[in-house]
């Protein structure tokens, strides 16, 4: 049995604002790909006192673009309001690190269509964060991803690792635009789709005197863009063998343009989601750089700032937000990455307060006993329970478990009655267990549950880690219902 220990109170998670508007945003982002836009007005093109740094100039009147302008006008103008200013935060930072990389601040606008900038995004398919980086990748460029730190929600090192990454992207592709798509779909997938464009006959017009109607009707610079690049996979398609090689087709000049991009969305190699990324993107810095001109009204939030302190090991953000004079929710917001609402054990971590007041904070912590530092729970141990039991009831490492209770060294049974220590700190939450993939255990993949004679629902409640009344509702079953050996029960997610 346990119970929360006598010295400490349990914290109280307070909901962020991030997680209340989750599922809001979370419906914009999905209806980018199959949303139906009203048919708004979208004032036409005016650089007139703006400049951007990636190339909107050339396809702003691309009929994609111009689709998703007309649709963040009019069924997203709402969220969309939300992510600029949400955006208005961080796009300083942002633009700072991806500048430092040499790419175009603009670029960084991918956030804004990724994740609405939000560090609790949370993709279908387990992409996190802000810049909605997979488990794998993410860890391919330094960041942490395990039961206790997800680095993906970290504003700052994420930046870092989606500035590195699409660094990396535009230079084996050669163009900005290329690098945006293979973020999205993944390199090996433009690769190849640009080895097979190559092969695909290109359309020649006739050879016959232009009409006065086509004197009238000039190439727009899309248009002109998008020939030449046609023109050199032409050429291509008709030279070197070695050229059926996805690694030839990125080496050749029309290959590596912008336009090559919008030459392959022409085609059906790519997914809807990935033509669309940039044309997107497009959209994206055009309201962004000029909210007023498409009815927007102009953001502003104070850049994202923080002082840090360094802390020695598991430490409760609960208590660096006692220590602030500040909420959790606050202290949450400025380190996202913790999933378990506190540092590692055994670590030294870096952990976020409010502008200011980060050495007073630091002088208060060094001041704080270590025992004041985290909450624990008491488990009292019954009869027959062995340390790896009561390890894996609390998903804990055996080690872990020993750390905090010295008493527990050299037995694996520890006398019924014996009160351990079990730190809250160290149980994941079901945000832990997902950024590792991890399962609960007993749990098929169905997640159906057949029940044993003597069972109660109590104990598959408490075996599943779910509560008893959200079991009971999955399955509209009352709570002194008598379970029968062999139903099934479904297991709410």
């Amino acid at each position: 049995m346990a119970a929360y220990g006598d010295s400490l109170v349990p914290p109280v998670v307070e909901p962020l604002p991030s997680q209340q508007i989750g599922a809001a945003d979370a419906a914009v982002l999905e209806d980018l790909a199959v949303g139906s836009p009203d048919d708004v007005l979208v004032p036409a093109f005016d650089a007139s006192g703006v400049r951007w740094d990636i190339d909107v100039r050339t396809y702003a009147d691309h009929p994609r673009v111009q689709y998703y302008l007309r649709y963040f006008q009019g069924p997203a103008r709402d969220r969309m309001a939300v992510f600029l200013e949400r955006g208005s935060r961080f796009e300083p930072m942002i633009r700072r690190r991806f500048e430092a990389e040499g790419l175009p601040g603009d670029l960084g606008y991918l956030a804004l269509i990724e994740s609405g900038y939000s560090s609790e995004a949370v993709s279908r398919s387990r992409a996190v964060g802000m810049w909605q980086f997979m488990r794998g990748t993410g860890r391919g460029y330094g960041l942490r991803v395990d039961t206790w730190v997800d680095e993906r929600r970290d504003p700052v090192k994420a930046t870092d690792a989606a500035a590195r990454h699409l660094r990396d992207l535009r230079e084996r592709f050669g163009s900005l635009y290329l690098a945006a798509a293979a973020y999205n779909a993944g390199a090996g997938k433009v690769s190849r789709s640009l080895g097979k464009l190559q092969w695909e006959p290109v359309a020649e017009p006739p050879a016959e005197a232009a009409t006065a109607s086509d004197e009238e009707s000039a190439d727009t610079p899309a248009d002109e863009a998008a020939d030449s690049a046609a023109d050199a996979l032409a050429e291509a398609a008709d030279s070197a063998d070695a050229a059926d090689s996805a690694e030839a087709a990125e080496e050749l000049p029309g290959v590596t343009s912008d336009a090559a991009f919008f030459r392959l969305a022409e085609s059906d190699l790519l997914a809807a989601e990935t033509r669309d990324y940039v044309p997107k993107l497009i959209a994206a810095a055009l309201i962004a750089k000029q909210p007023a001109h498409y009815g927007f009204a102009p953001a502003a939030s104070a850049p994202f700032g923080y002082d840090s302190l360094i802390v020695s090991d598991a430490t409760g953000l609960d208590v660096v937000a006692r220590l602030a004079g500040t909420t959790l929710a606050e202290i949450r917001a400025l380190n996202p990455q913790y999933l378990r609402l506190a540092t590692p054990p055994r670590t030294h971590a870096v952990v976020r307060v409010p502008v200011g007041i980060g050495n007073d904070v630091s002088r208060a912590y060094a001041a704080m006993p270590a025992s004041q530092r985290v909450h624990f729970l008491t488990h009292v141990v019954r009869k027959r329970e062995r340390v790896t039991t009561i390890a894996a009831r609390y998903r804990l490492s055996a080690a872990d478990l020993r750390s905090a209770n010295p008493k527990l060294k050299g037995t694996n049974r520890p006398a019924a009655g014996t009160r351990l220590v079990i730190p809250t700190v160290a149980i994941p939450s079901a945000l832990a267990m997902q950024a590792v993939g991890a399962h609960r255990p007993h749990a098929t993949a169905s997640r159906t549950h057949r029940v044993r004679r003597g069972e109660t629902l109590t104990a598959i409640a408490r075996r599943y880690r779910v509560s008893l009344p959200a079991l009971c509702r999955a399955n509209a079953i009352h709570r002194d219902n008598t379970l029968r050996a062999g139903m099934r029960l479904r297991i709410p997610g």
